[in-house]
This record gives structure tokens, sequence and C-alpha cells, in this order.
């Protein structure tokens, strides 16, 4: 499965709904150019929605600090919903679970960021 996504602006965030498999830098490329343009446009509230993401590598893992980095330094952040158990695990081994937010579904991730 290759690697897409869908962007939605709603409400000052950005939501990213990510879809199959990310293992390459050149795969993300539209993606790191979205969140570029919705940064420039204010929008640093992103939101990646991983309900249909099934694997990434160390690879994926860097184009994730990547966006998070970006966001935070334009005063946003970035909250990752819906991870299956696989990914999630990924996050808690790398301890990235403790730099980025992690919420269980979109509505939260919402709620999470509407409090920011």
């Amino acid at each position: 499965m290759e690697f897409n996504y869908t962007l939605e602006e709603k409400d000052g965030l950005a939501i990213f709904k990510i879809k199959g498999n990310l293992i390459e830098k050149s795969q993300a490329i539209p993606l790191l150019e979205d969140v570029e343009e919705c940064i420039m446009k204010d929008i640093n509230q992103l939101i990646l929605d991983m309900t249909d993401f099934r694997y990434l590598n160390s690879t994926g893992l860097n184009i994730f600090i990547n966006i998070l980095t970006k966001a935070r330094r334009s005063g946003g952040e970035v909250v990752i919903c819906s991870v299956s158990p696989k990914i999630k695990e990924l996050l808690i081994i790398t301890k990235l679970n403790t730099i980025f937010l992690v919420s269980e579904k979109l509505e939260d991730a919402i709620k999470l960021l509407n409090h920011k």
C-alpha cells in the first residue's frame, strides 16, 4: 500500500488524514509542503489522523518529527490520533509518545488543540 493523505482545514485546524505506509522521504514531500502552506496561513494547530495508516520506519518517524518542529516553531502543536497498536508500540519504544500529544479519536484531538 502506498502513502497518501487528505487535508481538511476546519476551525483554524489542519487535519491530515494519513493513509498507507510511509517509508521513503520522497513520499512525504507533498505532505511537508502542505504543512508549510498551512503554517504560512497561520494554521499551526495540526492533527495527524492515522485511522488508515499502517506502517512507518525511521524515515517516517523523522518526517513526523519534522512536522512537529515546524508547528512548534510557529507557536503551534501537533496531535496524533487514531493510532494502530503497532504504531503506538513504536511511539512508546522510541519515546516519541512523550514528545507528541497522542489521542484515541479525532474528536479528542480537536478538543486537545482547542484548549491550547
